[in-house]
């Protein structure tokens, strides 16, 4: 469990922010910006607004809002659901009679033009087909030039979906932990190096992920909006991030 106000405040504190910019941004009045800060929520509007203004607030900042969402429901049991754009008055039963009979009339139109372009597709098709006559023979050698192949469709998607980068959030809660980030592979770009304390969090997107980890256990880790966990129980480990998910690092890589 992880403080959802202060981590928020923090992340804001770190990017230099103001609640007046993140307002104009993101349409939230400041007063419940701040509010969400300070745990508050009884401040805001109605409940069923709380986990869409804590998603929206969370991911301007770049963390991870679906997992403040689940954190908020695992405290606070809310069961709302998602706050519903607003309904659009009905129209009056006039205007919903006059708008059933303008569409009658065009579907009606459209029909007819289809059929009249029916049938004189198959007059010009008869037409040509009585006037046409055999080809002669230009001769027995003939050359033919193949295109490229293309690889098969499922190939060309697969490729193409390993080429697009992921995004990884780490969130430490209960405790500190040494972390080692490192683009691809342990001889890869350092990423970040240092110790994640409670309430802190980084974000990575790439496309692969060599980390080494002092205590996982003190870490809770989504990929791409989806929860996922680390091996080795707790214990100093090394894993590596795909789109697949994470896994223990092989000695090579």
């Amino acid at each position: 469990m992880f403080e959802i106000g202060n981590s928020l405040r923090e992340a804001r504190y770190r990017q230099q922010l103001e609640l007046s910019e993140i307002e104009q941004a993101t349409k939230i009045r400041a007063r419940y910006l701040q509010a969400l800060e300070e745990e508050q929520f009884d401040a805001l509007p109605a409940q069923a607004y709380v986990k869409g203004f804590l998603r929206n607030y969370a991911e301007y900042l770049g963390l991870d809002g679906q997992l403040y969402v689940d954190e908020y429901n695992s405290r606070y049991g809310v069961g709302e659901e998602e706050p519903r754009e607003p309904v659009v008055p009905r129209r009056t039963s006039r205007v919903h009679a006059r708008h059933r009979r303008s569409e009658r009339r065009w579907v009606l139109v459209a029909l007819v033009g289809i059929g009249i372009a029916f049938a004189l597709f198959i007059a010009a098709w008869k037409f040509s087909g009585n006037d046409t006559k055999p080809i002669p023979n230009l001769g027995t050698t003939t050359s033919t030039t193949s295109a490229p192949a293309r690889p098969p469709k499922h190939q060309q998607k697969r490729t193409v979906a390993r080429n697009v980068p992921f995004r990884f959030f780490v969130l430490a809660i209960g405790g500190s932990c040494w972390m080692d980030v490192r683009n691809y592979s342990a001889s890869g770009r350092t990423l970040f190096t240092g110790t994640v304390d409670p309430g802190q969090s980084h974000r990575f997107v790439a496309r692969r992920l060599w980390i080494s980890l002092g205590n996982p256990a003190r870490l809770k880790a989504s990929l791409n909006g989806r929860i996922v966990g680390f091996p080795g129980n707790g214990r100093p480990v090394t894993v590596l991030v795909t789109r697949q998910g994470v896994s223990l690092a092989p000695t090579r890589a």
